[in-house]
This record gives C-alpha cells, structure tokens and sequence, in this order.
C-alpha cells in the first residue's frame, strides 16, 4: 500500500529540515545542507529563498570553496531578529534569566540572591515574573520579540510542563510557574528539569557521542539524571523522571534531603560526602549551600592523604556504581557524562564507582560504558533550555510558515 503525503506536510517537512540544518551547522552553505539533508538542490534554492523573503534565514559569505578555485560561497545563516526567547534557571538560592535572540545569542542576563527555602510559594512566582520583567525592559527590540520562555528547576517538573511539583530547595509543592509567567507575558512557557536540560545541550554539543542513548548524570549538592533513549528525552508519565539520586542505595541508610532513607544522593551529593568527610550524624548534616571552593578543597584533601575525606568519596563512588549499574541492566550500557562541581573530583570517585559497576549484571560489558566530565552546568542548563525553545520554534512555528502574533507585557507583536 502507497501512503501519499500531503503537499503542504512535504513543504513544512522540507522547511524543518532546511532550518534545523542551519541551526546545527550555524552557517553552511546550500551545497552542504544538500549533503545532510539529501535534498535536491533545487528544492532548497526554493525553500531558502521563502525563508530568506520571511526574515527567518540570512545570506552571509562562506569561506573560501576548493572546487571554486577560491570563490567564497554563500552562507546561510538565522536571521537574530526573526524571534527571541527567555531561558530561566530556578536553583537553590539562585534565580537567573536570560534573553537569546533567534540565532542563540545572549542579548541580556540577570542573576539574584534569593532565599529559595524560605519564601512563600507567592513569593517565588513574584521573583519570577520580576527577573523577566526586569530582562526584557533591558532587551530593546529583542525584548519585544520573545516568542518563548524555557524555565528549568532543581526538581521534579511535571510532564506537560507546567509546574514544579517538588524540590529540595524549598517546602513548597506544585508551584505553577508556567501559569503565572503566561498569564504575566501573555507567552507559552514550559518548565522543565534541570538534568534533563543538560541532556539536551549535550546532545547538541557532541551528536556523535551523545547521540541515541546516553546518560547525564549531575554531580553536585543534589544527584540527578538526564536521559535520552532511542533519539528521545526520557520523561515519565506525570513528571519529568530520571530521579536516579533518589533511587535507594542503602534500605533505611542516612537520612537524604528528600526525607527518606538510603538514597544515592544520601552519599554521593555534595551535603553527603561534605558530611562524611567530617563525620557529622545524618541528622545534623545538611549544609545547604556548600561554596564550590570549599568542595574543591575537600576533593584536595581527599587526594593529599589517606582519610575519612578519601572515604567520603570512595563512598559517593559506589553508590553511584551500583546505580548506574541497575540502569544499565535495564537499558544496556551508553555513554555517560558526569556534570556539576562533583566531575573535577571524578578521579576521587572513579575507581570505586567502576568497580561497583562490575559487581552488576549491567556490568558485563562494563568496556563499553564511557565516561566523560563537563564540570559547568549552569551553561549547559542554560544551553539545553535555549535550544528547547528555538527548536520548538524551528519546527513548529516556522515550518509552518504561519507565525502567530506574540504578545509580551500586554502588548501585541505581529
């Protein structure tokens, strides 16, 4: 049976594809999209044409081409005012945001001091709704462009994108931020976990290593994951899943943030080992916001001598093991990239997390497992969030060929 496709889906399918080439090689020439997409270059010229007409795409010089004996070919490029975008990052005691114009570029940034564990639920919307606010009166034209707002949490999102359903940093539970910031700027706004953001900005970094199923696991006062499977981003039913710290390591062992016993985080975050090293009780040692300087000193004790920082360590090492190993038993293994402050001590923890590794079933072919460490999470949150929403607008707005008008602070933008 011959399934025919429409005119009209073939054209939105031909324009994604022109549009996700050029974001991903920033700016190629037509003879190279032809070479990624395997579209003639006769459709292209049409597309990039209609694209270059609608201020979505740009002309700009190439290099110098060989097989042209020098002629400088013509690029293809995003055109930065076609549409802009806010990224938000919500962490313990820490609220940044963003404004990217449509080519990724970073028109303006804030960041403030706030106490996540203290303030009321209103409180933290208002903080909010303000930093946007603040960024987009600093934007200019690129602030009256916003077209989407990527708002990451340290915690538990729910899978349609709407809320914060849990966090460590503070008491409050199924806080709205998606509601509020469209209700505030009149903008689709999507909340999503922190990890699974620096699974996406890995995969658009290196596709060759992170490519189909790989694994990003977060090193720093909490423990998470992000986690794409066959070419997708892992997400549950109802929340954004991958809560690999909250997995048990140790049946009713030390006390974890979440208010359960025997988590991977109870040992491997930051809090954990900081404890352990100092042989605090479990019931006494939450240190809420270890300096990284303070953990980069620890790790250089730990390295220095024999002791109970070492162990600490040893200890964060084999809790991770034996998790990433259970996962493995059940996806096979993948590529795996420590992220956070955690990762420059990943010397500490390798050795006893490979050998907790191999004492799974997931670690039968532990020689395939491959690991690899990006110490800055905060840009790679920031990344993954920034490319959530231009993709969206890549394929399900501009594809389309049919932009919406864009409201932003009560005011329509055609």
């Amino acid at each position: 049976m011959t399934v025919g496709i429409r005119h009209d889906d073939l054209r939105r399918r031909n324009r994604a594809m022109i549009i996700s080439a050029v974001r991903r090689a920033s700016q190629p020439s037509r003879t190279e999209i032809a070479g990624t997409t395997g579209l003639s270059h006769s459709t292209i010229s049409a597309i990039s044409a209609d694209l270059i007409e609608e201020g979505i795409l740009t002309e700009t010089k190439g290099g110098p081409s060989v097989s042209k004996r020098g002629r400088p070919q013509v690029a293809l490029g995003l055109n930065p005012e076609t549409s802009s975008v806010v990224t938000m990052l919500l962490a313990l005691n820490t609220l940044s945001a963003t404004l990217l114009d449509y080519a990724g570029n970073i028109v303006a940034a804030e960041q403030c001091r706030l106490s996540t564990t203290t303030l009321g639920r209103d409180e933290l919307i208002a903080e909010a709704i303000g930093i946007v606010n603040r960024l987009l009166s600093r934007g200019g034209a690129a602030g009256s462009r916003v077209m989407r707002i990527s708002f990451a949490v340290q915690g538990v999102a729910d899978s349609g994108g709407t809320a914060m359903l849990w966090s460590p940093i503070t008491p409050h539970r199924n806080i709205r931020f998606g509601d509020a910031l469209e209700k505030a700027f009149g903008l689709p706004a999507t909340v999503e976990n922190d990890c699974n953001m620096t699974a996406v900005a890995l995969r658009w970094r290196d596709p060759e290593r992170y490519r189909d199923n790989f694994v990003s696991v977060l090193l720093s006062n909490g423990i998470g994951m992000g986690l794409f499977l066959n070419g997708e981003l892992f997400t549950g039913t109802r929340s954004s899943g991958g809560e690999f710290g909250h997995m048990i390591h140790v049946p009713n062992g030390d006390l974890c943030r979440c208010g359960r016993r025997g988590c991977i985080e109870a040992y491997a975050g930051n809090y954990a080992i900081w404890r352990n090293a100092h042989r605090l009780p479990d019931r006494d040692g939450f240190a809420a916001d270890i300096e990284d300087r303070d953990m980069l000193a620890l790790a250089e004790k730990a390295r220095a001598q024999d002791g109970p920082e070492r162990a600490a360590y040893a200890q964060a090492g084999e809790a991770i093991g034996l998790g990433l190993g259970s996962l493995f038993a059940l996806i096979d293994p993948a590529p795996v990239a420590m992220v956070g402050i955690g990762a420059r001590a990943f010397d500490l923890i390798e050795g006893p997390m490979r050998a907790a590794i191999a004492r799974t079933v997931g670690g039968q072919h532990e020689e395939a497992i491959s690991f690899a460490t990006e110490p800055d999470q905060i840009s790679l949150i920031r990344e993954g969030c920034a490319m959530r929403a231009l993709t969206f607008l890549d394929l399900e707005v501009f594809a389309a060929g049919n932009p919406p008008a864009v409201a932003v602070r009560g005011r329509a933008f055609a």
